[in-house]
C-alpha cells in the first residue's frame, strides 16, 4: 500500500506513544511494520530526496498533534502522549486529523498564525499539497502554494524553538539573547558578557557597542511559560536598574508577553527600552539563524525577458 498521508497517520502514531517516551525514529518504523510497508514504499523519498516520504509524514503528524498539544516533546527526537492526548485517542477510535484537532485553541492559534497576510485563503492547502482544498475556495496558485508552505514550515519552527528555548536551563536562554544581540550586529565578535544572577543586579548581559565600551546595551531575559505575563512592574525595575549602572539603552526579552501597560510604559520612558515577547524572538532567531540552520533551498527560474528582448536597432 503507498504511504497513508499525515493526517491518517496521526491515530496510529499517537497510539504508540500514549504511555511512554518513544524515539520518533522507533515510531517511524513500527508504522511501517503496522501498515506493512514493502522495502520501496519505506525507502520512497521526497522529491527533493531530502528524506523519505514515510519520515516526513510521521514528523508532520507528529508536529501538527504536538500543536494541539496532544503529544509533547520531552528531549530532542522523543515524544510521549499528553493526557490530552490519551483522552483524544479514547474518544476518536476511528481517526485524528486536523478537524479533530481544531477543536483546540492552541491548534487553532498555530494556523492563525500560519496564515499568510494579504493572500486569500491557503491554509486548507497546508504545509504540503496532501491537505484537500475545500471545494468553495478557490484554487490557489503554485506560487500562493508555495508561500503558503514556506510560511507553514517557519511557523511551525518558530514554535518548536519557543519550546525548546523553554524547556532549556535559565543560563542557556541568557546566552541565546546574546547570541543573537551579537548576530545583529550589536557589538563586535566576543563583546557580549552573561552576568551571574547573584551580581546582576536586574541585568543579566551586556553588549559592547564599541571597541572601548563606551556605548553599552544592558539585557535582560526571562524565561517564562506562555500566560505569564511581564508586567509594568518589572520593566520600571528594569529602568531602576539602568540608572544605576548610568545606562540608557537596555532591551527586556521574555518568552512570554508584555502586558499593555508595560510596552507604554517603556513607549514613554526617556531611556531606550526595546522590549521583545516570544513571537518576535523566535522571528529574531530564525531570520539570524541562530539555534537554527537551512536544510534546503529552492531555487526557482522563471523566463528572462530581456534575453528573448531584440535589441534596438
Amino acid at each position: 500500500m503507498p504511504v497513508p498521508d499525515y493526517q491518517t497517520l496521526m491515530r496510529p502514531v499517537l497510539g504508540l506513544v500514549l504511555d511512554n517516551e518513544t524515539k520518533a525514529l522507533e515510531v517511524i518504523e513500527k508504522i511501517a511494520t503496522q501498515l506493512k510497508l514493502t522495502d520501496e514504499e519505506r525507502e520512497e523519498r521526497l522529491p527533493s530526496g531530502q528524506t523519505t516520504v514515510l519520515s516526513s509524514r510521521v514528523h508532520w503528524a507528529i508536529t501538527y498533534m504536538a500543536q494541539a498539544d496532544l503529544v509533547k516533546r520531552v528531549r530532542r527526537g522523543v515524544v510521549i502522549a499528553t493526557d490530552r492526548g490519551r483522552q483524544v485517542f479514547r474518544d476518536n477510535p476511528e481517526h485524528i486529523n486536523n478537524t479533530v484537532l481544531s477543536q483546540f485553541e492552541e491548534f487553532r492559534a498555530f494556523k492563525e498564525r500560519s496564515k499568510a497576510s494579504k493572500r486569500p485563503k491557503a491554509e486548507a492547502v497546508g504545509v504540503v499539497t496532501e491537505l484537500a482544498a475545500e471545494s468553495d475556495e478557490a484554487e490557489p496558485t503554485p506560487e500562493e502554494r508555495i508561500d503558503s508552505a514556506a510560511e507553514e514550515l517557519s511557523t511551525a519552527l518558530r514554535d518548536e524553538l519557543l519550546t525548546r528555548i523553554i524547556s532549556a536551563e535559565p543560563t542557556f536562554f541568557e546566552h541565546v539573547i546574546i547570541d543573537l544581540m551579537l548576530a545583529m550586529g550589536y557589538g563586535g565578535s566576543g563583546s557580549g558578557k552573561h552576568l551571574g544572577k547573584t551580581a546582576d543586579g536586574g541585568v543579566d548581559g551586556i553588549i559592547n557597542e564599541d571597541p572601548l565600551g563606551l556605548d553599552i546595551v544592558f539585557l535582560q531575559a526571562k524565561r517564562y511559560a506562555e500566560g505569564n505575563v511581564i508586567g509594568v512592574s518589572q520593566i520600571r525595575e528594569f529602568a531602576g536598574s539602568l540608572d544605576e549602572k548610568g545606562a540608557v539603552k537596555g532591551v527586556f526579552v521574555t518568552t512570554s508577553s508584555f502586558a499593555g501597560p508595560a510596552r507604554a510604559y517603556a513607549e514613554r520612558s526617556p531611556k531606550r527600552l526595546i522590549l521583545i515577547d516570544g513571537q518576535e524572538l523566535t522571528r529574531l532567531l530564525t531570520r539570524y539563524s541562530v539555534g537554527v540552520r537551512s536544510f534546503r533551498v529552492i531555487d526557482l527560474k522563471r523566463i528572462d525577458e530581456d534575453y528573448f528582448t531584440p535589441a534596438d536597432g
